[in-house]
């Protein structure tokens, strides 16, 4: 395993750092170190990475956003990996689910001239980052909608905690907000027991909250988040649906205000 530092730090440059990052001879050095370790110890290969996902299941999620973001097109601003348009019919076809489901968390402005959607997993550790500018824009956007989905995708605890954060929803929606900052800023894996201290904290009733996470609403809520999140392209954390556009990756508050001020420009030429 003497090869595990370089290896993994290879393996990791190449993935999370944008190809402008590295310049080119330092990026097929790297490549060349990563293909010929991969070849010469295929098992002690699987052994690193299994070992690094079981200790950090947070990574999983990053990953999957960074490649997503990597793979759009190089012109696209601050990062983001966006489909401008390219989703508009499917977000047409979902408009009640996405923008007003009895099953979402609605923050700010409920009758915003925009919305922003935004799809998150309590174990991503983008989505902790995230938290800072959903706070922003609620903060700097009066006018805008946020509209917050479960999409519990990266392992049991995301799932249980998921269920926690729907029955909070249910008992008391202007809890809600202190609830979700609490467990997204919470060190460590999320799971029941750390969404059940953070409701405790926020002062809901236990008794009844445990009673809801079995409901038939926390099994609707989280099936239909899936089912908007699949048909609308997006796999990771976190996800966001801005006017006609879908948003991949934590790209940051400057790029989401971006995109807010594009919708609300594009609504109102279209009136």
């Amino acid at each position: 395993m003497r090869f595990a530092i370089p290896f993994a730090t290879a393996v990791f440059a190449l993935i999370l750092a944008p190809p402008s990052a590295l310049p080119q001879d330092s990026r097929t050095a790297t490549e060349a170190i990563v293909r010929d370790y991969l070849a010469t110890h295929p098992d002690e290969v699987g052994a690193i990475v299994r070992d690094y996902f079981i200790k950090h299941p947070e990574a999983v999620g990053q990953i999957l956003a960074e490649l997503m973001k990597h793979r759009a097109s190089p012109s696209t601003s601050a990062g983001a990996a966006a489909k401008p348009g390219a989703e508009s019919g499917v977000i047409r076809a979902n408009a009640v689910e996405l923008f007003a489901s009895p099953h979402q968390v609605t923050l700010g402005d409920p009758q915003g001239d925009v919305t922003l959607v935004e799809f998150f997993d309590y174990n991503c550790g983008f989505c902790k980052r995230a938290i800072a500018d959903t706070l922003a824009l609620l903060r700097d956007e009066p006018r805008l909608k946020v509209v917050l989905k479960e999409f519990p995708i990266l392992g049991p605890g995301s799932t249980e905690a998921a269920r926690v954060a729907i029955a909070a929803r249910m008992q008391d929606p202007a809890k809600y907000l202190a609830f979700h900052q609490e467990l997204l800023g919470s060190p460590g894996p999320a799971n029941e027991q750390k969404a059940l201290d953070a409701a405790r904290d926020q002062g809901f009733d236990m008794v009844r909250l445990e009673k809801d996470m079995t409901s038939d609403e926390v099994a609707a809520t989280i099936a239909e988040d899936m089912k908007l999140a699949s048909a609308l392209g997006i796999s990771g954390t976190p996800g966001y649906v801005i006017g006609k556009d879908v948003v991949l990756g934590a790209v940051g508050a400057p790029a989401l205000k971006t995109r807010v001020k594009l919708a609300r420009e594009t609504a109102g030429s279209a009136q």
